[in-house]
């Protein structure tokens, strides 16, 4: 999809999901499609609908911040969508020569690591905006352990959603809502950093390989993921209701820091104690297997021919 296609999905998305009454325009029943008309709109813009039609054509050229705040305004967006619009813009006026990939983070500092691990009340992890998981703490992996058995590294939240469906939907309770999320996640890197050949390859591989990924990537949501409520079925230690805060590394852009906690006192704390228990035991059990067959493998070199 060209870039002029993404911003006329994105605009005419928004228009159609605003009912006359949101903004005090009258309604009635002489309307064919859902949302406001391109008229409106414009009115609610203070522009032309000549111009508007420009812009829903997706041609975002020469646009000012002043016309770009108003046009946000008259469409009702929210904090992640006016964001996802002036990113819009950026790449339609870059010229050729500016147009570079923003480096994502592939790695992350030891010291955040270290804050990692000694982080042991509830699930941590640091991702990147491509949902690649490239640093946790012990009890994150023990949450999302099945996610772990998977052979593709780094682990992948958004490919784990939508390409182990068996095991996501079990984890997830609410696997449509987990689905949205992932997939806002996942268009606002995407506006933020359209050049990023392995956000395109994902993208690409879940569109071909998931019919509920293509639907929700055709919505054009975007979203900011800060804080909330995460809602999860362990295999092993069952049900677990969590919150999260989500944070931004200083000095590295385009990561997020995300922490898991429950309620004191509440069942899931003791889950997560006993989430404790079972991976550490689990982890340690695969070393000393693994450290068996190392031992195994050196002495069968030592043998003489």
């Amino acid at each position: 999809m060209s870039h002029k296609d993404d911003v006329k999905e994105f605009l005419t998305s928004r228009r159609a999901r605003i009912t006359p009454e949101q903004v005090s325009l009258p309604g009635g029943p002489g309307r064919r499609v859902p949302g406001l008309r391109r008229t409106e709109v414009a009115m609610l813009a203070g522009m032309s609908v000549e111009y508007y039609a420009k812009l829903e054509r997706g041609d975002l050229v020469g646009v000012s911040d002043t016309v770009l705040v108003a046009l946000a305004d008259a469409l009702l967006l929210d904090d992640a969508e006016r964001e996802h619009l002036f990113d819009l813009s950026r790449e339609a006026n870059d010229s050729p020569v500016r147009r570079r990939r923003r480096q994502v983070p592939k790695d992350v500092r030891t010291s955040v690591r270290w804050a990692l691990d000694g982080f042991t009340a509830g699930p941590a992890f640091v991702r990147n905006g491509r949902m690649d998981v490239l640093a946790e703490n012990q009890l994150f992996r023990g949450l999302y352990w099945e996610m772990y058995e998977q052979e593709h590294r780094p682990v992948n939240l958004a490919r784990f959603a939508f390409l182990h469906r068996e095991l996501s939907e079990r984890f997830y309770p609410n696997w449509a809502t987990a689905a949205d999320i992932n997939v806002a996640i996942l268009r606002t890197e995407a506006g933020r950093n359209p050049h990023d050949r392995a956000l395109q390859d994902l993208i690409g591989e879940l569109s071909t390989r998931s019919d509920e990924f293509r639907v929700r990537w055709g919505a054009h949501d975007v979203r900011h993921h800060a804080h909330g409520d995460k809602h999860f079925h362990h295999p092993v230690v069952g049900d677990l209701d969590l919150v999260y805060e989500a944070m931004e590394p200083m000095g590295e852009p385009g990561l997020n820091f995300l922490v898991y906690s429950a309620e004191p006192g509440s069942p899931t704390e003791e889950s997560l104690r006993l989430l404790a228990s079972w991976v550490a035991t689990k982890e340690r059990e695969r070393e000393q297997e693994q450290h068996h067959a190392d031992r195994t493998e050196a002495a069968h070199h030592e043998e003489p021919a």
